[in-house]
């Protein structure tokens, strides 16, 4: 070797030695932080180490420290829960893919978040691990901790998968064979289960789950005994939750075993799941309380069992049922069974439980349905039910008892299954006398001739017949209804009857209506004598003679009738006026004068004082007494300003002025009544009377220029306008109505404004009244209403304003009804004004002007009771409407204790209503269980009767008969949208408080 070469070779060796020295020291500082790191990471200082990890990372030369350091800054980062740890791991295995740590990083991240609790952390790394390069007992590990992670995750068929694989394990086996165990618990493999968890009996770790597990799983293979005993053995070192299981266990063992008593304690302390009681949980302690006959507690726990649609529930709303019927609580015994005769889970039950509530729904009353229909029902449901003939008898005494007659006839009729034909008599019957009293006349007698067409009670055979008679009087079928009255007074079953004993006085009143006379006193005359008779009819029938003798001109003895009607009632002004009037008759002129004038003083408030006064001033023209007369008319028109009579009493004075040849005076009166009262007849009269006067002074031309100014008076066409009219008036007087009819229009056409329009347009509106042409008729009508007062105003105002009210038209009706009311001489006028008046203003929603007229009406002693009771009613909803409460329960005190029918309803309603305010909550269901019974057919006032019930129950803590009724008011009346949307709501505020306890119930939003 040559120098130069040795010389190089030292270089070289040099030089590689201080690199290589420089390397190695490199590496051994790195490695030495590294450890130092490591160290750290060992102790879990993880930030520290990470740090360092980080400064060595960036350091070192080496991959393997670089790669070792950056699988322990990611490991790091996931125990210090750092945000993108699992993006540090991921860099690092695809970064360094042949690092020895790849799969241990995995398995080291999957079982970190396993050891902390993140079990689906835990199973997204144990996915990745690659389990061929894990050793014996890291796989173990592995296969349990993913197990478990997927039971905790209720992934059951996978966690079997991985737990089955250590179940032979000595370190996890027996945790492994306890979580199979417990799935199979879970999933009812009872069998299965047993056998895991015997295999682990004696660790004592799991004994006290394996003692409940255990005790549940022999409750449900129905091992009740060994159940009571496992559980109670567990019960005292159980904790809350455990506890409550337990005795769950053990007292709905004791119920399955039906010793009820026993397993009372033990339901009461179950405190259900999160809190909350569902449907079963309930039915158990309440049928344990129903058979121990608590019906108090059992009726307190069967009544919290809402939306049941199961067996369960159809068993526990028919013993809750039973459990009221034994505390006497018969409406909500009647809701509970209804409710358990909707469901057919039992036949059984149902069957006996609709025949409950048939008897009472016939017992108390049915506000969802009639009573009648409910027992037919039932009839048609169960024909061979052994309670077959007892339930008909209950529908027959329903068809009397409920006043429901249309529907009681409907059922009948429509009903093939159900045939009884005295029931159908006496529902027909009772059905005329209801539509009589409506004055429906034609009906009444349809259901009449029914009750006759089944003649099997004698007794109702000759009701029927007499009221049959009645009604065929009251549409003017006189002859008929006389036929009548004398084929039941033939009847032996007549006799002893109350229409027997009136039954003169009704062939007295047909026979003065045919205008046989000569009869109508015979009956009159009969019936008034007979002093064991009702005193109001025999006046009324004493005052029928006295007119029947007066028309017959037998004035004598018609003052006869008067002075005997005046005995017996006291006070009475029509049999005075017309005693008065008799007098004129039989030339007792004095006397006429004399009792004329006590009239006048005696009667101030009488409609017939006016035409007393009237009388009274002709007779003195009779006598020549023309002072008197005078002083007389204008006393009437001083007094009664108002009256019909006063145009024509100034024309009778215009006439006494005339003739005694004082023309002026006579011409200033008669002036007063073309100015005061034009278009009327007197007016025409007074025009034609000035005439004669003005042609007698000679002022003609002053006559002339009057004449022009009156735009009433045709005067050239007075003599055709006369003959026109008259012609036309004789056929109505002859009761030729259609020739009638044509006549009038005729005159009208020709002559609107002539000398008798105003007579021919209210005989003709009454003429299309008869015919039932009422749109007609109110046109003329409207005409006579219009013009000053007159002979027919009074009439025109009553049949227009009943026209108007017919037809809802209330606010034309109100004008045209105060107009009578300030004008009618007819204190029947007067009534029929203000009684309309104040259900006009109601119906317009003015309810202070309603209650206005209402006081009238109860402050005139004239009104009858039908118009008082609407008036109190009028009074207590204006008082309901203002919110004063005071006034209107006291309004609606006083309607119920007189009124009928719909009224009654309605007062009957308030009634429980304002005991629902005071807290009265029983007293207030007693009150709507009246509602429910005897006025069944006014389903609005029902409906709301039961939504008030529903909230009484509720203030009563029985929710389930408040969600029960408010379901069936939903069900049961579409046709009452607003009562329906309030029960809606109150269902839905009941049930979101109910969902808070029972977990059966869905709270409604």
């Amino acid at each position: 070797m040559t120098p130069n070469k040795i010389l190089l070779f030292v270089v070289l060796v040099c030089f590689s030695f201080t690199g290589i020295s420089q390397r190695s020291a490199n590496f051994t500082h790195d490695l030495a932080e590294f450890n130092k790191a490591l160290e750290l990471y060992n102790n879990q200082q993880f930030l520290a180490a990470q740090n360092l990890f980080e400064e060595v990372k960036e350091q070192t030369k080496d991959e393997k420290i670089e790669g070792d350091c950056a699988y322990y800054i990611a490991n790091a980062a996931v125990r210090l829960n750092q945000p993108g740890a699992d993006r540090l791991m991921e860099r690092f295995v695809s970064r360094y893919p042949t690092s020895t740590k790849t799969n241990s990083a995995y398995r080291d991240v999957a079982d970190y978040y396993f050891q902390t609790g993140k079990y689906s952390l835990a199973r997204k790394w144990y996915n990745k691990v690659n389990e061929n390069s894990m050793s014996r007992a890291e796989k173990q590990r592995f296969y349990f901790n993913n197990g478990y992670a997927y039971f905790r995750a209720k992934q059951y068929d996978q966690a079997r998968k991985y737990l089955e694989r250590v179940r032979d394990s000595k370190e996890f086996g027996s945790q492994a064979k306890y979580y199979l165990g417990y799935m199979a618990y879970e999933g009812d493999d009872y069998e299965e289960a047993n056998k895991n968890f015997e295999a682990v009996s004696g660790n004592d770790r799991y004994s006290e789950d394996l003692s409940y597990f255990q005790a549940d799983m022999n409750f449900k293979l129905g091992k009740f005994e060994e159940a009571i005993k496992l559980a109670k053995a567990q019960l005292q070192s159980s904790n809350r939750i455990e506890r409550s299981q337990l005795n769950k266990i053990i007292g709905e063992s004791y119920f399955n075993l039906e010793q009820y008593e026993q397993a009372l304690p033990y339901l009461k302390e179950y405190d259900g799941e999160r809190g909350r009681w569902n449907n079963t949980d309930y039915y158990q302690l309440g049928y344990a309380y129903y058979k121990q006959g608590d019906y108090e507690n059992a009726i307190s726990e069967f009544n919290k069992i809402i939306d049941g649609k199961n067996k369960i529930a159809q068993n526990a709303y028919y013993h809750l049922a039973q459990s009221y019927l034994e505390s006497n609580q018969k409406q909500q015994a009647l809701n509970a069974f209804k409710n358990a005769s909707e469901m057919n889970f039992n036949p059984q039950i149902q069957e006996d439980a609709y025949m409950n509530y048939a008897k009472l729904s016939y017992e108390i009353g049915n506000s969802y349905e009639s009573p009648s229909q409910v027992l037919i029902n039932y009839i048609e449901k169960y024909p061979d039910s052994e309670n077959r003939q007892a339930m008909e008898s209950l529908l027959i005494d329903s068809f009397l008892t409920s006043g429901n007659f249309e529907e009681a006839m409907r059922l009948l009729e429509n009903n093939r299954n159900f045939s009884d034909k005295q029931a159908y008599q006496k529902v027909a019957y009772y059905y005329g006398l209801q539509l009589y009293e409506e004055s429906d006349y034609e009906n009444a007698i349809l259901n009449f001739e029914k009750a006759l067409s089944e003649p099997r009670d004698q007794k109702i055979t000759a009701k029927a017949t007499f009221w049959k008679a009645e009604s065929e009087y009251n549409i003017n079928r006189i002859d008929d209804a006389i036929l009548g009255y004398r084929e039941f007074s033939g009847m032996s079953a007549a006799r002893g009857t109350e229409e027997l004993n009136n039954l003169d006085y009704n062939l007295g009143y047909a026979y003065f209506k045919k205008n046989e006379y000569a009869r109508a006193i015979e009956f009159f005359k009969r019936y008034a004598e007979n002093s064991f008779n009702e005193v109001a009819r025999r006046n009324d029938a004493l005052l029928r003679l006295g007119d029947t003798y007066f028309v017959s001109s037998q004035y004598w003895p018609a003052i006869e009738a008067y002075d005997k009607a005046l005995s017996l009632s006291g006070t009475n002004h029509y049999a005075a006026f017309q005693k008065a009037m008799s007098y004129g008759f039989i030339d007792r002129r004095d006397t006429k004068i004399s009792e004329l004038k006590n009239f006048i003083n005696q009667y101030s408030r009488s409609s017939y004082r006016d035409d007393a006064m009237y009388e009274l001033g002709n007779t003195y023209v009779s006598a020549n007494n023309t002072s008197q007369a005078l002083s007389a008319y204008d006393r009437l028109i001083r007094e009664v300003p108002k009256s019909a009579f006063v145009p024509k009493a100034m024309l009778r004075q215009a006439l006494i002025h005339y003739n005694s040849d004082n023309g002026n005076r006579a011409l200033e009166r008669l002036k007063t009544v073309v100015q005061n009262y034009p278009n009327t007849p007197e007016a025409m009269q007074a025009v034609s009377t000035a005439r004669m006067v003005y042609v007698d002074l000679g002022r003609t031309d002053e006559y002339a220029n009057w004449v022009q100014n009156i735009d009433f008076v045709e005067v050239t066409d007075a003599d055709l306008d006369n003959t026109t009219y008259e012609s036309a008036e004789n056929q109505y007087f002859n009761n030729e109505y259609d020739r009638a009819i044509s006549g009038f229009e005729n005159y009208l056409q020709r002559f609107p404004n002539g000398i008798h329009s105003i007579n021919a347009n209210f005989y003709l509106g009454q003429l299309y009244f008869r015919n039932g042409n009422k749109a007609k008729a109110a046109t003329n009508y409207r005409v006579v209403a219009d013009k000053p007062k007159n002979e027919f105003t009074e009439q025109a105002l009553s049949r227009l304003s009943e026209i108007l009210l017919e037809n809802e038209n209330y606010r034309e009706a109100v004008g045209y009804l105060e107009k009578l009311e300030k004008q009618a001489s007819s204190e029947q006028n007067i009534i029929f004004a203000q009684s309309n008046l104040m259900k006009s203003y109601l119906e317009l929603d003015q309810p202070g002007k309603a209650a206005n007229y209402a006081d009238k009406v109860l402050a005139n002693s004239e009104s009858d009771s039908e118009a008082r009771n609407d008036a109190r009613v009028i009074v207590a909803r204006a008082a309901f409407a203002s919110g004063n409460m005071s006034k209107a329960k006291s309004a609606y005190a006083e309607v119920q204790k007189t009124a009928k029918g719909e009224l009654a309803a309605e007062a009957l309603y308030y009634d429980a209503y304002f005991k629902n305010e005071s807290g009265n909550y029983e007293a207030s269901n007693a009150a709507i269980q009246i509602l429910a019974k005897d006025f069944s057919g006014y389903k609005r006032w029902g409906a709301k009767g039961l939504v008030l019930m529903a909230d009484n129950f509720y203030e009563l803590n029985d929710t389930y008969q408040a969600t029960y009724i408010l379901e069936n008011v939903i069900k049961n009346f579409q046709n009452y949208p607003e009562i329906v949307q309030e029960a809606k709501q109150e269902l839905a505020r009941i049930k979101t408080e109910a969902a808070k306890t029972n977990s059966s119930v869905e709270a409604n939003n």
